[in-house]
């Protein structure tokens, strides 16, 4: 009676647990794992308003066979590298500012965050006002103090386009990233500083062998993320330049969208977009092998 009373109780309780999780399980399979398992299928076909047939491996030979394809995904590394290191050394020293004893600093961290509040739609129609050759702010100061010629479209060039993308990028990223380093720096013990002090360690000493040290591991997992999600950013470049003027801000994410959208290639759309969930998988593998050996080594410290 006793063994039936307790296999009885164990049954009930797994169907509760097997109930709680239905939903998300379900949500998982419906939102989540049916599109990924839908874009691997469509990457062997030629998928397009006209109809699909089954192509094989043809749509990847082809993109991994092309110049462009190639130049696309190192532009995409090269944006990407640009853009997380000013990311992690601007928000380093922002981090550091805001947590000095300065007069004023809970002003100044309240003023850093709206390029990270702001939706990103609307910070870039900003950013095209202050680009623009004739009516921006800034071809306008290059004018005045004769920097600058005469009008200069900073979106129009190859270059100046590039360069521009990633200036907005790090505008929107580095608030995010300053304030995990300063949450960081604020949980290092006050005690290793006075210590320090007393041993008459320098403010660059204490900084160097002391902060750096101590935030390191938040520094590491801040250069993953900020790789993962610059990785994946569309909307900026779409709306500043749209990956133009002739490509030069291009990256994967963009030529994924003008292949599957742009020219209902939805097959060779869908090819690319399995190469991105590979790289973002790896990224993703990279991390958690990272943060599971900064943890051990923390704990075994």
């Amino acid at each position: 009676m006793q063994i039936k009373t307790k296999l009885k109780s164990y049954n009930s309780q797994t169907f509760l647990a097997y109930a709680l999780i239905a939903p998300a399980a379900i949500y998982i399979l419906c939102i989540v794992a049916w599109p990924l398992v839908e874009t691997v299928r469509l990457s062997f076909t030629n998928s397009s308003l006209a109809g699909e047939d089954y192509v094989g491996f043809e749509n990847y030979q082809k993109m991994l066979s092309s110049k462009k394809f190639n130049k696309i995904v190192t532009r995409t590394f090269v944006w990407m590298f640009f853009s997380v290191s000013l990311k992690l050394f601007i928000g380093l020293i922002g981090a550091v500012l805001l947590n000095a004893n300065l007069k004023g600093r809970s002003m100044f961290r309240v003023l850093i965050m709206p390029p990270w509040v702001v939706p990103i739609a609307i910070g870039m129609l900003g950013w095209l006002w202050l680009y623009n050759g004739y009516f921006g702010i800034i071809a306008g100061v290059g004018m005045h103090t004769g920097i600058l010629d005469g009008p200069f479209g900073f979106l129009a060039y190859k270059q100046s386009a590039f360069i521009s993308t990633i200036v907005a990028d790090v505008w929107v990223g580095t608030p995010m990233v300053t304030v995990f380093f300063l949450a960081a720096m604020q949980g290092v013990p006050k005690d290793l500083y006075e210590a320090a002090y007393c041993d008459g360690a320098s403010r660059w000493d204490r900084f160097f062998k002391i902060t750096l040290p101590q935030i390191t591991p938040v520094i590491i997992t801040m250069s993953i993320l900020s790789a993962i999600w610059t990785f994946n950013s569309f909307e900026i470049i779409w709306i500043l330049t749209e990956g133009g003027p002739r490509g030069a801000t291009t990256t994967l994410i963009i030529d994924t969208y003008k292949q599957a959208l742009g020219n209902y290639k939805f097959g060779r759309g869908a090819a690319r977009a399995v190469v991105v969930m590979i790289l973002l998988t790896l990224f993703a593998g990279f991390y958690l092998a990272l943060l599971a050996r900064i943890n051990k080594k923390i704990s075994h410290g």
